[in-house]
């Protein structure tokens, strides 16, 4: 999909403007001069594009499934955190074979604000009754760390969609490359107490 006549979206300018942000933000960024009805029948069907594409293409990231055993076997309170609208989060989900991994779900538009703003976190934090102090996230955009770190999680960037410096100047306090990187590993078999992340 193009945008201002039809000028292609890149990966880099996917990564710089568009990567972790809410709709309502694309939208305005991507057709300033359009207006909202527009916009948001843009975004549908950006929206239904990519539940199609998912649905055929979507592959969880190396060592996810791993780390999810693991993170169950420690007996951690998990959620997703997610400025995706709820029906590509779901699908998203169910695709990877997480659904009964998460025991909640939270969407950036149904908050105050969404990420980059804390609000998300804040709010699974608070569905579980358990301080930043002792969570962390994973996060792959900006957004999304900008958001967890404003919260007050240590938050591990995995660098599948935007570059590792663009993650730490977001406030990744460790990068990996994906859930099977032995730093990573490495770090969780050291670590007896997961705040410490």
């Amino acid at each position: 999909m193009g945008y201002n006549d039809g000028i292609p979206i890149t990966e880099d300018f996917f990564s710089a403007f568009i990567s972790g942000k809410h709709n309502s933000e694309i939208g305005v960024f991507l057709f300033p001069d359009w207006d909202q009805q527009r916009r948001d029948q843009w975004l549908d069907d950006k929206e239904a594009l990519f539940r199609r594409l998912a649905a055929e293409h979507l592959e969880p990231v190396a060592g996810l499934l791993r780390l999810t055993e693991w993170v169950k076997k420690k007996g951690f309170r998990r959620a997703a955190v997610t400025n995706a609208p709820r029906s590509n989060a779901v699908q998203m989900i169910a695709s990877v074979g997480l659904t009964d991994f998460f025991e909640h779900l939270v969407i950036g538009s149904e908050c105050e604000r969404a990420k980059p703003f804390p609000d998300p976190y804040l709010k699974a934090l608070e569905h579980f009754g358990v301080s930043a102090e002792n969570a962390f996230a994973f996060e792959d955009s900006p957004a999304g760390l900008g958001a967890a770190v404003a919260a007050g999680l240590p938050v591990v960037g995995i660098t599948t969609g935007n570059p590792g410096p663009t993650l730490v100047a977001a406030g990744a306090a460790f990068l990996i490359k994906d859930y099977d990187d032995a730093a990573l590993w490495s770090k969780l078999e050291k670590e007896a107490v997961t705040s410490s992340l």
